[in-house]
């Protein structure tokens, strides 16, 4: 690697060995050895152009920059940072996230972002995996994070975003070279031991020249939104790096719920929309009673879980935008497999995004034939870098990432989802992917939302059981209803694959970035059993 500008070298001196590194294609980008991902992302506009958009107010691109100046100048002028210390930003999404996000990398520091919904006893694990010494926090939750502070020292100083109002904005960035760390984005799970992923500030830019530029294709008149947080990888590319770096702007909304975000949407005159699924579907239930409120959107991207066609299908119908579906994953900073609107095929997660190459392998890392299933491989431009973490043997195989996804690709190199890994359902001997009973279910008027499991049994080894939640209070769960579900099922695929056991609930429960805790299912199952 590089020269570093980093006088603490925690993260770098915590890097896995090179040889267990991902290979890594430069996929035709080159960047210059010395470089501020922020400074790079604030040039992407020109000056007086906005930026950030908030609740009656919009910053222009200079603005910004000043704003994270004040924060980098009371980060190394009153908290004492120097580069390479970790910062925890901690806050829902607003425009002083975003610019808080921005100075501390021209401080030299490394984000270290958590979801606002962290409790101190989750907060103080990513504090002590990182040995995050710093930390900026929205007002409203400073509390949370000091409580984390008094189980975790190493956290020596905490300020509220407000700290930084009135102070200079003038501030020379920290000229941090390329291949210095700039985030440690820890996985979504926050039970157990969490994983830390390692991104470059060349990363950050990455992603915006390969899926930004040839899948989203941004266009300076755009104006970004959506519901992931920050510190979620899908998030922050949709809040900052994609739109910064082609001279956008963003509008943050702080509440995601699908009635403020649709009012939002609407209020801003948002045109690209970054959520998952289960958010398209219910704007699409909320925007009857608003019917303009959707007009301006051009651009619509999920990410997070697969995307049903038939979510996908009815959201082209009342908008006449195709959903732009992608897989990506913490590990490999944002979206690797995608397609563009109009080469899109409804149930797909579409093709290898230029800059990576995707294939289907089995145990031995053998690459598997169109149309069969297997595991997802994949390497490209980013790749994954975990913080002194045993599993990087286990995602890094051979030079390519291994997501945990179970897919077959088609002849056309179209890629096609079936079930996490350690999802996929061995029923009597057949493999059976949970995503393609999620699918038919779906098309049934009376689910809402589902989620499908194996389920333990002693005659088969397992079987489908499909956790339901119903579209309205007005249908009953009964007998009759399983009945008529498992007949819906068996009338569009193969009937072996019906859910032999289905339980309703009132909601799927969730993590943070709201994937459905397929563990949580399982474990409920056993209790029952």
């Amino acid at each position: 690697m590089a020269a570093t500008a980093h006088v603490d070298t925690f993260a770098r001196d915590h890097l896995p060995t090179r040889a267990a590194w991902p290979d890594l294609p430069d996929g035709g980008l080159s960047y210059p050895d010395t470089l501020n991902a922020a400074d790079a992302l604030l040039a992407g506009g020109a000056a007086d152009a906005p930026c950030v958009r908030g609740d009656g107010f919009v910053w222009s691109y200079e603005e910004v920059r000043e704003r994270a100046g004040r924060v980098a100048r009371v980060l190394v002028e009153e908290m004492g940072l120097v580069p390479g210390n970790r910062v925890l930003l901690h806050g829902p999404n607003t425009p002083e996230l975003i610019a808080a996000w921005l100075g501390i990398l021209r401080a030299g520091g490394i984000v270290v972002a958590t979801m606002p919904l962290l409790r101190a006893g989750e907060i103080v694990k990513v504090v002590a995996k990182a040995q995050v010494t710093h930390a900026l926090v929205a007002d409203a939750l400073v509390e949370e994070v000091d409580r984390a502070r008094a189980l975790e020292p190493v956290l020596t100083t905490v300020r509220p975003f407000s700290a930084v109002e009135g102070r200079d904005g003038a501030f020379a960035s920290v000229a941090t070279g390329a291949d210095d760390v700039a985030i440690i984005a820890f996985t979504s799970g926050t039970t157990g031991q969490p994983k830390g992923c390692m991104h470059l500030h060349r990363d950050l830019l990455a992603t915006c020249d390969t899926f930004g530029r040839h899948v989203l294709r941004t266009q300076p008149d755009e104006v970004f939104a959506g519901t992931p947080p920050l510190a979620f990888t899908f998030g922050l590319g949709g809040h900052v790096l994609f739109p910064l770096r082609f001279g956008a702007s963003t509008a943050p909304c702080a509440k995601p719920g699908p009635e403020p975000m649709l009012e939002w949407i609407a209020r801003q005159g948002v045109t690209t929309l970054f959520t998952a699924p289960t958010g398209y579907r219910a704007l699409l239930g909320k925007s009857a009673g608003m019917p303009s409120a959707l007009d301006a959107l051009r651009v619509c991207v999920s990410a997070g879980e697969t995307l049903p066609a038939t979510v996908s299908d009815a959201w082209f119908e009342r908008t006449g935008i195709r959903i732009i579906d992608g897989i990506g994953s913490t590990e490999m900073l944002h979206i690797f497999i995608a397609s563009r609107p109009e080469d899109a095929r409804a149930g797909s997660t579409g093709t290898a995004v230029p800059g990576y190459e995707a294939r289907i392998v089995d145990g031995a890392m053998n690459e598997l034939p169109a149309g069969e299933i297997g595991r997802l491989a994949v390497r490209g431009v980013t790749g994954c870098r975990y913080l002194d973490d045993p599993r990087q043997s286990t995602y890094v195989v051979d030079g390519w990432n291994l997501t945990g996804d179970a897919f077959r690709m088609d002849e056309d190199g179209y890629f096609w989802f079936q079930a996490r890994t350690d999802d996929m359902i061995v029923s009597s001997g057949y493999n059976i992917s949970g995503a393609e009973v999620e699918a038919a279910l779906l098309e049934h008027p009376a689910v809402g939302e589902c989620a499908v499991v194996a389920s333990p049994d002693d005659e088969r080894g397992h079987v489908v059981k499909a956790f339901v939640v119903l579209a309205s209070s007005d249908v009953s769960s009964d007998a009759a209803l399983v009945t008529e579900l498992q007949n819906h099922v068996k009338a569009r695929i193969a009937p072996y694959k019906y859910p032999r056991r289905i339980e309703f609930l009132d909601a799927l429960p969730r993590t943070p970035t709201g994937k459905v805790q397929r563990t949580h299912l399982r474990a409920m199952d056993r209790a029952e059993s």
